[in-house]
């Protein structure tokens, strides 16, 4: 695959099912319930869910973290990466939730995985969701032309993702499964900041017409350009005997960071599982999993820019993360105990593709960038106008349209959204409110990755995520495009 693929294959699999699926072809666990020649059961076996993990660290020297921030290779690992997966079976359909500590995953990757977890376990893949924590402590699963060493880890992860779907299928067991919220506003701050009148400050490409900026210096910012959303929503699944079997919490917190320069580390993310773990399951058989996945903070950080002035103690590398994980774990351990259970929640799954412009660059824009850029491999050290420069010269290499995945999963009373971009946290709120569903969250970096997601008016202001570069391409209009396509969805499962 060429270095512009950065974003994503358009190369459909072989497997991929109509759209829309909801068939299960999968054969059932021994003991249960006969399926048909077609696959399907011929009498319900009830709802069971089934929870595994697999470890996905890479061998050290992978590079990490892509070619803006140029992090470079893996020189330690403090915590290990993982595959967590959940299986759902109501008797009828089957869904999987296959949650990766990685930065991003190309669409190419995630039809490769999806393929390869259908052919082994029958599941289709419309009914396969495969997303990324985000933690900026792993390599990127995307070809970014970064060397022998990042593509034989590319092959490695879709590997141990199929391997935990399929442990997480021999784990069903007769299951129940609630919904759980509880509101951690203190650990998320909006990260783009307005600016005062009469401040600005430069970007890449040699203006000063932003007027949002991303960790803006106090003594320029002004106020927060969006919200944020507190809300820690959780599927809890547990076991007929009511022991815990997992959860799949959500949450719209970008990553938190503070490790060392070349550690790998599953950030937040790994620290909460670990940690609810701990505090809902330590001793059973097979063991309780928990899974943090990425809600929509595109814009979203742990770092607050404005404050009050108030000093906070400082903490040491991965301090603030170990702060932050077992805080949500603990608040998630304490609502656990509330959840009302459902005996047989139905289950459903549909998806769609819808085509979106890209932000190609203009004659000026590619005349700077010819100017600007300088050669080499994508593991140069660049200044920011470089990096922009040659960001410009691969959109210009572009088609003008791509095709987006979006999915929805219906789970009884709840909805679950994936959508392949780095979300503004307005677009996520504005989905919840408006959807269909009694409960709902939604996944980001899901099923693929097509880079940042500002709505029309965060275009209109600039700053970092705006910029346009395979990290931010779509068309101004995508947001709102996507928004009113997942929300079709959700009303095609819950009519």
């Amino acid at each position: 695959m060429k270095r512009r693929a950065f974003i994503t294959s358009i190369a459909t699999s072989a497997a991929f099912t109509a759209l829309g699926s909801m068939s299960l072809s999968a054969a059932p666990a021994k003991g249960k319930g006969k399926r048909s020649k077609g696959g399907q059961p011929t009498t319900p076996a009830g709802f069971r869910a089934g929870a595994a993990t697999s470890n996905i660290t890479p061998a050290l020297g992978v590079i990490l973290n892509g070619t803006i921030m140029q992090i470079g290779p893996a020189k330690h690992v403090h915590d290990e990466l993982h595959t967590r997966c959940l299986v759902l079976d109501d008797g009828t359909t089957r869904v999987a939730f296959v949650i990766c500590d990685t930065t991003m995953i190309s669409r190419e990757l995630v039809d490769r995985a999806r393929q390869l977890i259908s052919q082994t376990t029958g599941i289709p893949p419309a009914h396969i969701l495969i997303s990324a924590t985000h933690t900026h402590s792993s390599p990127r699963l995307i070809d970014l032309g970064l060397g022998d060493a990042n593509r034989r880890y590319e092959d490695f992860a879709v590997q141990r993702m199929a391997d935990g779907v399929q442990r997480a299928i021999n784990n069903l067991a007769p299951a129940r499964l609630g919904w759980g919220s509880v509101q951690k506003p203190e650990h998320v701050f909006n990260r783009r900041w307005l600016l005062k009148p009469g401040h600005s400050l430069v970007n890449p490409f040699g203006g000063k017409t932003d007027r949002a900026w991303m960790y803006a210096p106090k003594d320029v910012a002004l106020e927060p350009a969006g919200p944020v959303d507190p809300e820690v929503a959780f599927l809890a699944v547990q076991h007929a005997d009511g022991r815990p079997l997992a959860v799949l919490a959500n949450y719209a917190l970008h990553y938190v960071g503070g490790n060392p320069m070349g550690a790998i580390s599953a950030d937040y993310f790994g620290v909460f599982s670990r940690r609810l773990e701990e505090l809902l399951g330590a001793t059973q058989d097979p063991p309780f999993v928990a899974m943090m996945s990425n809600g929509t903070c595109g814009d979203v950080a742990n770092i607050r820019v404005g404050g009050d002035g108030a000093p906070r103690p400082a903490l040491p590398a991965y301090g603030k993360m170990r702060h932050v994980g077992h805080d949500v774990a603990e608040a998630v351990a304490a609502a656990f105990k509330t959840v009302q259970f459902q005996d047989r929640p139905k289950l459903a799954a549909v998806e769609s593709e819808i085509s979106l412009g890209i932000r190609r660059p203009d004659a000026a824009r590619l005349e700077w960038a010819k100017k600007t850029a300088v050669p080499g491999p994508p593991s140069n050290k660049l200044t920011r106008p470089q990096i922009y420069a040659r960001e410009a010269l691969l959109l210009a290499e572009m088609p003008p349209r791509e095709p987006v995945r979006l999915q929805a999963i219906r789970i009884g009373d709840i909805a679950v959204g994936a959508i392949p971009c780095e979300m503004f946290a307005e677009t996520g709120l504005a989905i919840k409110k408006q959807s269909t569903a009694r409960h709902t969250f939604v996944i980001e970096l899901a099923n693929g990755f097509h880079g940042y997601l500002p709505t029309p008016r965060q275009h209109e202001l600039g700053g970092y995520e705006t910029w346009p570069a395979r990290s931010s391409h779509l068309e101004v209009a995508a947001a709102d495009k996507i928004q009113d396509e997942i929300l079709r969805l959700f009303k095609s499962l819950f009519v």
